[in-house]
């Protein structure tokens, strides 16, 4: 698996996603900044950028990212809305400055339902257009879908609608919402609760396993992907022990991420996948712990199908002083989870 860093080019969009997690700031990186990042990636032996937003399709530095991080030696790819790919000029130029890869937001196969999400008109058409000229670029895509209340019960609909129509789209991300300090909290109506998407969510993953295709899923509790969680980034990156760089245009800056962990509740202190699993996301503050509950299986059969090898035993006694291990920046405190058990589940 290549390690890919991150780097957004510009906050600027198109769209006006209801969910937007990394809306406009009004800063923009610079030619220099750019440089020095692709550079730092090079030197620290990544294997490729993932250039990404708000839209980088608008940032004037694009292409000549994609080139210099050819230069370097990296592969790059692209997180985009598609929104100005569907123009074949356009997409062109960024193919021959070195685009290998795009990685497409389409968030539900229902065009009024993308376009509702999404806040612009006609974003599920250009976006159609843009992926039916992926095969004469002579480059691969991917999906991305953020899974919110408005495609929680279609999941499986959409991998099923884009295979048939893209059958050589191979590979699949699902992003649960990030619902914190960003657009989300002005739209709280697309928000769900886990067990909203957690069929819907299971029915793709199955039906992606049975024709041979690859997925991911980020920001998921292992107990609401048990058949597939060796599909989760979060617990692939902690067995593994690998790591992960974004830079990102507001007050996080350069990120250097060694650690995956969220919030943990009370079935996490049970739960012998405590230590392969990052937990719940924004728990006591969006999410309730209650939605948690424990797997009482033996986690070395998820950490076989994560390395596709048998684990040696330094790496499971690593695995295993996990247990009970808690965020230091994510977790909340015991007020905070206690305020939010008094209220109505």
């Amino acid at each position: 698996m290549a390690n890919l860093g991150y780097l957004q080019l510009t906050r600027n969009c198109l769209q006006h996603c209801r969910f937007c997690s990394n809306p406009p700031t009004g800063v923009d990186l610079t030619e220099e900044e750019m440089r020095a990042m692709i550079d730092d990636l090079a030197d620290m032996g990544y294997d490729g950028v993932i250039l990404t937003g708000g839209e980088p399709t608008m940032s004037p530095l694009l292409k000549p990212a994609l080139r210099y991080a050819t230069e370097k030696g990296l592969h790059s790819r692209m997180i985009t809305n598609g929104q100005l790919l569907c123009d074949p000029k356009f997409f062109r130029e960024c193919v021959d400055a070195g685009l290998t890869h795009i990685h497409a937001s389409l968030h539900s196969y229902r065009p009024e339902v993308h376009n509702f999400i999404t806040a612009y008109p006609n974003a599920w058409e250009t976006l159609v257009t843009a992926l039916s000229l992926v095969p004469e670029m002579g480059i691969t895509a991917d999906i991305n879908c953020v899974i919110c209340a408005y495609n929680a019960d279609h999941l499986h609909e959409n991998v099923m609608w884009i295979t048939d129509r893209f059958p050589t789209i191979r590979h699949f991300v699902w992003n649960n919402m990030d619902p914190d300090g960003n657009r989300a909290e002005k739209n709280p109506d697309c928000i769900p609760r886990h067990h909203e998407w957690q069929i819907g969510l299971e029915l793709a993953m199955e039906y992606l396993h049975a024709t041979g295709r690859t997925f991911r899923a980020e920001r998921v509790p292992l107990c609401y992907m048990r058949r597939f969680a060796w599909a989760s980034t979060e617990a692939r990156k902690i067995i593994k022990e690998e790591e992960r760089c974004i830079r990102f245009l507001d007050q996080k800056g350069f990120v250097h991420q060694l650690e995956f962990l969220h919030g943990k509740g009370s079935a996490c202190d049970s739960c012998r996948w405590d230590t392969i699993c990052a937990g719940m996301y924004s728990m006591a503050k969006t999410y309730d712990e209650r939605e948690l509950s424990p797997i009482f299986e033996d986690p070395l059969p998820v950490i076989r199908q994560v390395l596709r090898a048998e684990p040696s035993p330094a790496l499971v006694a690593r695995l295993e002083d996990r247990r009970g291990l808690r965020s230091r920046t994510e977790q909340p405190s015991e007020e905070q989870r206690q305020s939010v058990l008094a209220r109505g589940f």
